[in-house]
């Protein structure tokens, strides 16, 4: 599956362990103490809520439903663990039913007039271009906030986020609606970032645990002997693919109007609201305009496919822009650096890991474009 539902599952909140989060609220101002606050008490609930899946398929009162999800869920995991060597260490084997759609909402800004995102800082994870929140009444009034600060925001549901091994994470009612190649894409993604992470580099993190779900959902099924179904994932990934290259076109074209800020400001010798702005907010609005129309073009194209449609309902800005940018841009590299190594796993994640050892993010992803081929 692709679309709407696919690009939800791809915005991923990472989780500091709680205990920093008590210790950076002593050092830290009023919007940082509400924020660690909440998200304390939101991992609370789920650690409260959650309950043995051996019990719960046990259980006469569980629908069959979910436990037919449950059961795959174990599947999946030895799948994993043999075939992907993504072990899970625990993880996935308790559930919990929050009682909601989704676990987190999360909070994307950028300026009205630049596509660079603000970033937050967590403890242990560094710079992140987002901020989670448990519940969507906190994640929208803080971007109230920033929007009276001229930033662009997007507030986005969230259905699953790995903890990175602080926790051993359950399974949650917020995904197991999907279908069975959207679950074990979930699961595999979210493995993936247990196995390989580096600090204060969402892209590379995302696209990683992307390739590597994308390419486990394919074994898997193939594995299994689902042609149907591949075909069918095979078929989304190309829709898929296609959304993402309209979308950076556009934001092509958008760093094209807006230019190098620092270097206007510089030659005008002053920092103060130029007086192109104004025009940059028309050609804003001409561009975004042009990707609605050539959305529809793509939807005639794939007749009448709408999964898309909710995202571009929304009112597109430049931060709703940089969430497909920061999990997809890098995404063919990894891909090609698996093929590189004729889908050898285990040479893949050894490549990965040294990259994700570099301390400069900007050289990471330039090593990781060199070793995938890129000339």
């Amino acid at each position: 599956m692709r679309g709407k539902l696919k690009l939800r599952r791809r915005t991923r909140w990472i989780l500091g362990i709680a205990l920093a989060a008590l210790l950076v609220i002593g050092v830290t101002g009023c919007q940082s103490i509400v924020f660690y606050k909440q998200a304390i008490q939101g991992q609370t609930q789920i650690l409260w809520n959650q309950k043995p899946i051996e019990k719960v398929l046990a259980d006469p009162a569980t629908p069959v439903s979910v436990k037919e999800k449950l059961g795959l869920v174990l599947e999946l995991r030895k799948f994993a663990d043999r075939e992907l060597h993504l072990p899970p260490d625990g993880h996935y084997l308790k559930y919990a039913d929050l009682h909601r759609r989704f676990v987190v909402w999360n909070m994307h800004a950028a300026p009205e007039l630049s596509l660079e995102p603000k970033t937050w800082w967590y403890p242990f994870v560094g710079r992140l271009k987002y901020r989670g929140y448990f519940a969507e009444k906190q994640a929208r009034k803080y971007a109230a906030k920033l929007q009276k600060e001229s930033y662009d925001v997007f507030v986005g549901g969230v259905e699953a986020y790995s903890t990175l091994g602080w926790f051993r994470d359950p399974v949650l009612n917020t995904f197991l609606q999907h279908s069975d190649p959207d679950v074990a894409e979930i699961l595999f993604h979210e493995l993936s970032h247990q196995k390989v992470f580096a600090k204060a580099d969402t892209d590379f993190n995302e696209a990683f645990a992307t390739a590597v779900a994308e390419e486990g959902v394919k074994r898997w099924l193939t594995a299994i002997g689902n042609t149907n179904a591949l075909r069918e994932y095979l078929i989304e990934e190309d829709r898929n693919e296609q959304f993402v290259h309209l979308v950076n076109e556009t934001r092509g074209q958008l760093k094209k109007v807006y230019g190098d800020p620092e270097e206007e400001a510089s030659a005008k010798g002053s920092t103060q609201p130029s007086a192109s702005d104004a025009w940059k907010r028309e050609q804003k609005q001409k561009i975004i305009e042009q990707l609605k129309a050539r959305y529809a073009q793509l939807k005639v194209e794939w007749r009448g496919y709408s999964e898309y449609d909710r995202w571009f309902a929304r009112p597109i800005n430049n931060a709703q822009l940089n969430t497909i940018s920061t999990y997809y841009d890098l995404v063919p590299y990894f891909r090609r650096l698996l093929q590189r190594d004729n889908g050898n796993l285990d040479h893949f994640y050894s490549a990965v890991e040294k990259l994700a050892e570099m301390r400069d993010k900007e050289q990471r992803h330039n090593a990781l474009r060199t070793m995938a081929g890129e000339s």
